[in-house]
C-alpha cells in the first residue's frame, strides 16, 4: 500500500490518498471542525466538538469516555494521517491543529463525501448554518452550474 505522504517532490494528493483519508468519518469530522480556522485549535477542543457530533450532542454534555475516544484516536492515528498527507500542521509541543496547504485539493472531495452525513444531526446543523458562504452554500453552487 502507497504511503499517505505524498513526498517533497510531490505536490499534489493522489487519488488513493484522498480516498484513504476521507475513508474515516472520524478524519472527516477533524477536517470539518477545522474548516475555515486561520488560528490553531487545541485537540482537546477539536476532540469536543468531533465527539458531540458522532455522538450527536453538544460538546459540552459529551461524557468523558467518548472525549477520551475521540482525543486519544485523534493523537495516535487521525492527526499524524493527515499531517503525514500534509493537510494539516499539528504543533506537538503546544497539542494544537490547524489547516495546511494541501487541505485544499481535499476540500471538493470533503464537499462530496458530507451528503453521507446525517441530515437531522447537530453536524449537519453546524455546516448548514454558515448559510450561503459556508460549506454547504459552496457545494450547492457548485452542484448547480
Amino acid at each position: 500500500m502507497e504511503a499517505l505522504s505524498t513526498g517533497e517532490e510531490s505536490e499534489q494528493l493522489t487519488a488513493d490518498v484522498i480516498l484513504e483519508l476521507l475513508a474515516n468519518r472520524r478524519r472527516r469530522y477533524l477536517l470539518y471542525a477545522l474548516r475555515g480556522r486561520d488560528e490553531p485549535i487545541e485537540l482537546s477542543k477539536l476532540a469536543e466538538q468531533v465527539a458531540g457530533w458522532e455522538h450527536d450532542v453538544p460538546p459540552d454534555e459529551v461524557a468523558q469516555n467518548e472525549y477520551k475516544s475521540v482525543y486519544v484516536s485523534s493523537v495516535q492515528c487521525h492527526v499524524p494521517k493527515l499531517a503525514d498527507a500534509g493537510v494539516v500542521d499539528h504543533d506537538d509541543e503546544n497539542h494544537t491543529v490547524v489547516l495546511a496547504d494541501k487541505f485544499s485539493q481535499l476540500e471538493p472531495y470533503l464537499q462530496v463525501v458530507v451528503k453521507d452525513e446525517p441530515e437531522n444531526s447537530t453536524l449537519y446543523e453546524a455546516l448548514d448554518s454558515e448559510a450561503d458562504e459556508g460549506f454547504f452554500g459552496r457545494m450547492r453552487q457548485r452542484l448547480s452550474s
